[in-house]
């Protein structure tokens, strides 16, 4: 009996090893993931601060061989790194969400919903983006067409209405862009009339610099994607 009893105050020893063991380990590995989970935050916020460029253009950027974006455009490179747009424009470059809409896509299991949003990204002097990304979370979607926005930055072309006084204000010449059904006509305007056009299309004018322009749209205007575009 006393041997049993050793045994089994051995096995309960054990028992109580095993579960401190297992409790010892499941606590460890929680532990770990929220530590891992804080470290990545951090290295985020690390990176933000402190840019380490991986291209060619980037390293150019950074060591402020090219200081402007015209540069850029002019030997069509591409862009491969937001940093360099946020390193050469500045705290000039402003963003805003255009549209937040979810999408669906019909598995076995159920309906699959992710988050679809579109941000316009502009300096106020010639520089516009675009981006759409589509994502599980709404911030993660956000965050994703910022970058994208950034990437997809694009020089936009000011002129004059009628005399050649002061900065250039407007559109140079009518222009017409579609995308779908939508069709969006833009025509130079004299220095004054302020941007005629839809809530949309005005953002998106007033990120690339343009001050009197006047438009008109045709088509599915509500199919916002498009009309952005």
């Amino acid at each position: 009996m006393a041997e049993r009893g050793g045994g089994g105050g051995g096995g309960g020893g054990g028992g109580d090893r095993g579960g401190i063991g297992r409790g010892f380990g499941r606590g460890g590995r929680g532990d770990r993931g929220r530590g891992m989970r804080r470290r990545s935050g951090g290295r985020r916020d690390e990176e933000e601060k402190k840019w380490i460029p991986v291209t060619k253009l980037g390293r150019l950027v950074k060591e402020k061989e090219i200081t402007s974006l015209e540069q850029i455009y002019y030997h069509s490179i591409p862009i491969k790194e937001h940093q360099a747009i946020d390193f050469l424009i500045g705290p000039g470059l402003k963003d805003e969400v255009m549209k937040i809409m979810p999408v669906q896509k019909q598995t076995r299991a159920g309906q699959r919903t992710r988050f679809k949003a579109f941000v316009v990204v502009g300096d106020l002097n010639g520089h516009v983006g675009l981006g759409v990304k589509c994502s599980k979370e709404v911030a993660t979607a956000i965050r994703g067409a910022i970058i994208l926005a950034k990437l997809s930055m694009i020089p936009v072309r000011l002129g004059y209405w009628g005399n050649k006084i002061g900065k250039p204000h407007t559109v140079p010449c009518k222009v017409t862009g579609k995308c779908g059904s939508v069709s969006v006509r833009m025509v130079p305007a004299p220095r004054g009339a302020g941007i005629v056009a839809a809530r949309v299309p005005k953002k998106i004018l007033q990120f690339a610099g343009i001050e009197d322009v006047f438009t008109s749209s045709s088509g599915s205007t509500k199919t916002l994607g498009n009309f952005v575009k």
